[in-house]
């Protein structure tokens, strides 16, 4: 037996020397190199902390929006992190539509829904904004692990479908990939090695050269394809669980559906697939918005102080009506 073992050990080496060989050539020509612009700066970020009614350029007139964020970067409502004893917890993901682009603190979805719950006498309850602006459920995974976390939420709206949907030059996963970021190299070794990336890069798993970008050019790369984002929704799905609370997915509405149609039959398989709960009111937004201004006009990706009163109205609609505010979920109130 040690002889075989001896001849498999002698067998490998061939390939050992190929492929180190291919590796140190491939790091010699500096491949792969990105020839393109990414969509940011780098693959995960968060907004400065401890602002304080900082003036934000409005996208719709010649004035600004305030914003506050707590000591982790999260927009206001503003609580501790640490949650008070008697207290639950929705916690709201998402990008900068559910962060609260063009409005004020108050005006936020998040910050409205809060008001609404503390009003409807359903005891005591927070709500935490961990909308982040240009975020996918890439950014998302990550923003969960470092600080969402924390927070001990109850309930999670995972809400990434804008910016998931979205075409780019590069998806989010080949940026990180390509910058060599260790916050994600850490936990996925083996695309460090350029012959592994190679390999990817011909199986179509990993994209090395920019795409055209543009929302209606289909050769454009998604920010966050199909088969990544259903994997990310499993992920976040799953984490939030092992944390003892309890997920919904939620498709965030636009005014029109557009572009985000192929992403909102996804998220609600993947709903149907997880056994969690799913809201997604885009329908309802298409014909509430056709007789109301809930957007910016010049900006309709975002909505407006009364879209986001009217978007927080439907989600604790929605959540009354599953019973998940008068529920405790795995863990106790403490």
């Amino acid at each position: 037996m040690a002889g075989l073992g001896r001849r498999f050990l002698f067998s490998l080496v061939p390939a050992i020397m190929v492929f180190g060989g291919v590796e140190l050539g491939l790091r010699g020509v500096g491949w792969p190199s990105p020839d393109g612009q990414f969509e940011h700066r780098e693959p995960f970020w968060v907004a400065d902390a401890d602002e304080v009614d900082k003036a934000y350029p409005h996208p719709e007139q010649e004035s600004s929006f305030a914003v506050s964020t707590d000591g982790r970067g999260l927009r206001g409502p503003l609580h501790s992190v640490d949650k008070p004893v008697g207290t639950r917890r929705v916690m709201t993901m998402g990008c900068s539509t559910t962060f609260g682009w063009g409005v004020d603190d108050a005006e936020s979805y998040p910050a409205q829904l809060e008001e609404r719950l503390q009003a409807g006498g359903y005891g005591k309850w927070e709500v935490i904004n961990a909308g982040q602006p240009g975020y996918t459920s890439f950014q998302g995974l990550w923003l969960w692990d470092q600080v969402a976390r924390d927070y001990d939420p109850d309930v999670v709206l995972i809400g990434f479908v804008v910016q998931d949907a979205r075409r780019a030059a590069y998806t989010d996963k080949s940026q990180a990939i390509l910058q060599q970021d260790a916050r994600y190299l850490k936990r996925n070794l083996l695309w460090r090695s350029r012959a592994y990336l190679g390999l990817k890069s011909m199986l179509g798993q990993v994209q090395v050269r920019a795409k055209e970008r543009g929302e209606g050019d289909a050769s454009a790369a998604w920010r966050v394809p199909p088969a990544d984002y259903v994997d990310n929704l499993r992920q976040l799905v799953g984490r939030v669980q092992d944390a003892g609370a309890l997920p919904v997915l939620f498709g965030f509405p636009l005014e029109r559906a557009g572009y985000t149609e192929t992403h909102r039959t996804i998220l609600k398989a993947a709903g149907l697939e997880l056994g969690v709960a799913w809201f997604d009111p885009q329908q309802r937004m298409d014909q509430a918005s056709r007789s109301q201004t809930l957007y910016f006009e010049r900006d309709r990706g975002h909505a407006n102080a009364e879209g986001n009163q009217l978007i927080a109205r439907w989600v604790q609609e929605f959540l009354d009506e599953k019973g998940l505010l008068g529920q405790i979920p795995t863990k106790e109130i403490r």
